[in-house]
């Protein structure tokens, strides 16, 4: 019968990764960490069912420099032993900050790989000679091709955020890039739901797997405290600003469905003196970057994100989340809510619903199994639109308080059987050097 694993001394890990470990200040694994590092460090194939925010970077990183140890094979020129491959520039940047922290008392050597910056800075650190290679999948393709990158050392597979890989289109990088990897190697494979096409996915990847299933939404979900707010088109704005009067809005995430709607929303924050930035598919990855630290360190009360660009973002203590858009697929109201609450802290959410999105925030409640409760106590609170029984229009002029361009209605995409999101994590990662 295995030992009961309550700390990460129990995981017999290098004591060079204990090191870094204590040094994050977290001495408790979490869920997801127990039960996949005596899998991995014993090479089998994982099937991870887990989103950003459980420590699942963890999970993996840490098996991963311990086993990259114990094999202590030098690393050769453009052929990296072990791949993660991410879906968004953030994440591999986060995903590589980690690698970097746990393994900085060891030899083992990483890089980063993404598009929207110049390729040779990143083709000359593989050039060196790298263990780990963080890569996004159309940047790592553009590298294949020009064979600055080769993968038949490779010993370890990780694909990271299976479903927001195939959301992305990236489903064609993916199976080319496989067509290029060994046989015999180890696959892990995460994703924070599992339809159809992401298991299917899994089965041309995975051998033998062992599975775990980390963190239904339901029980996270009602961690966060949320609240609806059924405001009329023409006042979404005013009520945005009436929030903001509350002090404790301190690092709030603002959803919107466009880029345009993001900039938008970032302008009019800025304008009544709330400093804010905005995260989409136009910025740089150096605006990006930015972004994110202001709000990390504080500077900036607000960052206003679409859905695709806040993908992969993991900051710590956020205090809100603000839909200022309500999401046409229930499932990305769980994982944009989700940026808040973690590690066992308390975090608030609210929706602000116009009278065409309020047939959207039924079909929330049916998948998250609850009903969000309804604040009334604001200046904008609108009857008409709570007692609204009508569908959404197909087609969207300039909602979401003026600040949407022609927006097309994306079709519901079905009720996801079961989703997942996020609980606890490992904590901050101390801002480390790269290697």
């Amino acid at each position: 019968m295995q030992n009961k694993i309550e700390s990460f001394s129990d995981l017999n890990l290098d004591p060079s990764i204990q090191k870094a470990v204590k040094e994050s200040g977290y001495n408790s694994p979490t869920p997801i960490q127990v039960q996949s590092i005596p899998i991995l460090l014993k090479n089998k194939d994982l099937l991870g069912c887990a989103q950003t925010g459980t420590g699942k970077t963890a999970a993996f990183a840490l098996p991963i420099i311990q086993n990259l140890i114990i094999k202590n094979r030098k690393p050769i020129p453009k052929e990296p032993k072990v791949l993660v491959l991410v879906p968004t520039r953030e994440l591999a940047v986060q995903v590589n900050e980690s690698f970097v922290f746990y393994g900085k008392y060891t030899d083992v050597k990483t890089a980063v790989i993404y598009g929207g910056v110049g390729q040779n800075p990143q083709a000359k650190s593989i050039a060196s000679g790298i263990d780990v290679l963080i890569a996004t999948p159309g940047r790592l393709v553009d590298l294949m091709d020009q064979r600055l990158v080769f993968l038949k050392s490779l010993e370890v597979f990780v694909l990271d955020e299976a479903d927001r890989m195939l959301d992305m289109g990236f489903i064609h990088a993916i199976r080319k890039i496989i067509t290029y990897l060994p046989k015999n190697r180890q696959n892990l494979f995460f994703s924070a739901t599992m339809p159809p096409d992401i298991e299917k996915l899994a089965k041309t990847i995975l051998v033998d797997p062992i599975r775990i299933d980390i963190t239904p939404v339901s029980s996270t979900v009602e961690l966060i405290k949320q609240s609806v707010l059924f405001v009329e088109q023409s006042s979404k704005k005013d009520l945005l600003i009436h929030l903001f009067k509350d002090k404790n809005l301190r690092k709030t995430i603002i959803f919107t469905k466009t880029k345009h709607g993001a900039n938008k929303v970032s302008e009019l924050l800025n304008k009544n003196k709330i400093s804010s930035d905005v995260i989409h598919g136009n910025k740089s990855q150096s605006a990006r970057q930015r972004a994110l630290e202001d709000l990390r360190t504080g500077k900036n009360r607000a960052l206003v994100a679409t859905d695709l660009a806040a993908r992969g973002i993991d900051i710590d203590d956020i205090t809100h989340v603000i839909n200022f858009e309500i999401p046409y697929v229930p499932e990305t109201y769980v994982h944009r809510i989700g940026r808040t609450a973690r590690a066992g802290k308390e975090g608030v959410a609210f929706s602000l619903c116009e009278k065409d999105e309020r047939s959207l925030i039924k079909d929330i409640e049916k998948v998250i199994g609850i009903s969000i409760p309804v604040e009334r106590n604001h200046p904008y609170h609108s009857d008409e639109v709570e007692k609204h029984t009508g569908k959404a229009p197909k087609l969207h002029g300039s909602g979401g308080g003026g600040f949407s361009n022609q927006r097309k209605h994306q079709p519901k995409q079905g009720t996801p059987k079961k989703t997942f999101t996020p609980s606890k994590k490992t904590g901050p990662i101390k801002k480390s050097r790269y290697r």
